[in-house]
């Protein structure tokens, strides 16, 4: 009997997924929950578990292939052995084109960062379109199937011509500046990732000057998380315009109750960090001022019930942000908890897609040393974000208990706030960052 093998639901906001690698070579057995695919998403890269315990008979789709979910990617044959490979055969290549794909003419490399379906990448190549000449008007300049066919009514189904040598024509006048902007900015939304000048997309006369190799440079290619985060943190810096307000914030108390209670966390076996005492002052924070738990869409913005923090974290990877749940409701303990557990996962390399999804505000620390303040980049889809900065000692002046001032040495943070001016004003993220700031300083946390 032959089982299907379906891409699974990969997250709340992923609709399709990439064939990375196959684990297994059609005539294999395998066991029950046995890894078969590697599937890689725009999130997190995840590994597809056999859902039955048999020979692999069919794999349907070709490493690189993007599938939609809920497609059958692979079938295998439930319950035969090793013995029903005929001897005389050997074992097929690690994957084998179906034939409906391989009637296909190979996509162009150009049209591979266009955002679009694999339906609709199926009937470009069919229509023979070029996606990457097609103007997308759907979500974030996602090319519909409509825009190919208008796209492929337009040349009568045929190739486009070969290029004919003529006199150049004058370079035409640069438009306007929120033009170029524009422009950009849907070159990032289709996918270009950080987009060479063009003509009528630079800025002004400035143009990049070409790389020209020296003795002693090391190019390195970006790897996939990496072209990921380059692309989302282009993307959010000409989505969203940024402002960074910084706010100071003497930890003294909250540094006495951490010292006082590292060693009993430490035991049961959580790490009492301050990264856990600034989420806690965050999520209760936006509770308060709601303001910067949002989104923007196209003509309106919504404001979150729930108060998800994105946490960033480091993995084998590179950066991942992945998210504790319902914040505001979870308290010091069950916070320490949540990010103990979603840092050992991420270095480890298991960190999931749900895991990544759904972040309604974030939260960064770079790291101890040589980090007074910054601004760091929005996490789109969200408003803001929290950036802590290097912990140092300061004098400080306090008022003692008889109301007179004196001079202290406390431990000092800065921490710098990224909001999204688009739909958060300056009096409510300075009435958030000073909420923070009091949390922190009063200490006042159930340890």
């Amino acid at each position: 009997m032959l089982i299907d093998v379906t891409l699974p639901q990969l997250g709340e906001s992923v609709n399709e997924g990439t064939i990375s690698k196959w684990l297994v070579r059609e005539g294999d057995v395998v066991k029950k929950d046995q890894p078969l695919v590697s599937i890689a998403t725009d999130k997190a890269d995840s590994e597809m578990p056999a859902p039955t315990a048999g020979r692999i008979a069919k794999l349907l789709f070709v490493e690189g292939q993007i599938v939609p979910v809920k497609t059958v990617i692979a079938q295998i044959e439930e319950g035969a052995t090793a013995a029903a490979v005929p001897l005389s055969v050997a074992p097929g290549p690690p994957v084998s084109l179906p034939p409906a794909a391989s009637a296909l003419p190979p996509a162009r490399e150009s049209s591979r960062s266009v955002l679009a379906t694999p339906t609709v990448r199926k009937t470009a190549l069919e229509h023979d379109v070029d996606l990457s000449s097609v103007q997308g008007t759907g979500e974030r300049g996602r090319v519909t199937r409509d825009d190919v066919m208008r796209a492929a009514g337009t040349n009568d189904h045929a190739a486009p011509a070969p290029p004919v040598a003529v006199a150049a024509p004058p370079p035409p006048a640069a438009p306007p500046p929120p033009q170029r902007v524009q422009q950009l900015a849907q070159l990032v939304n289709q996918g270009g990732g950080f987009v060479p000048p063009i003509p009528g997309v630079g800025f002004g006369s400035f143009k990049v000057p070409a790389y020209r190799p020296t003795e002693g440079d090391k190019v390195i290619p970006f790897t996939r998380r990496r072209r990921i985060t380059a692309d989302h943190m282009t993307y959010s810096k000409f989505a969203s315009p940024h402002v960074v307000t910084v706010a100071e914030v003497d930890l003294h108390r909250t540094a006495k109750l951490r010292d006082a209670n590292k060693e009993r966390y430490k035991a049961e076996g959580m790490s009492l960090t301050m990264l856990a005492f600034v989420i806690v002052a965050t999520a209760h924070a936006l509770r308060d001022n709601s303001a910067l738990n949002a989104r923007v869409l196209d003509d309106a913005y919504v404001v979150f019930r729930d108060i998800n923090l994105g946490v960033a974290v480091d993995s084998p990877d590179g950066l991942v942000v992945p998210v504790v749940r319902r914040a505001d409701e979870l308290g010091l303990r069950g916070i320490v908890r949540a990010v103990d557990d979603l840092a050992r996962r991420a270095k480890g390399g298991k960190i999931t897609i749900d895991d990544l999804a759904g972040a309604t505000f974030s939260v960064s620390n770079p790291g101890l040393k040589g980090n007074l303040f910054g601004g760091a980049i929005i996490n789109q889809p969200n408003v803001g974000v929290l950036r802590m900065g290097e912990i140092q000692k300061r004098v400080v002046v306090v008022e003692s208990s008889e109301g007179e001032d004196a001079l202290a040495i406390h431990p000092i943070m800065y921490v710098a706030l990224s909001y999204d001016h688009r739909v958060v004003d300056g009096v409510a993220a300075n009435a958030f960052l000073w909420r923070v700031t009091e949390l922190l300083e009063k200490a006042e946390f159930e340890v």
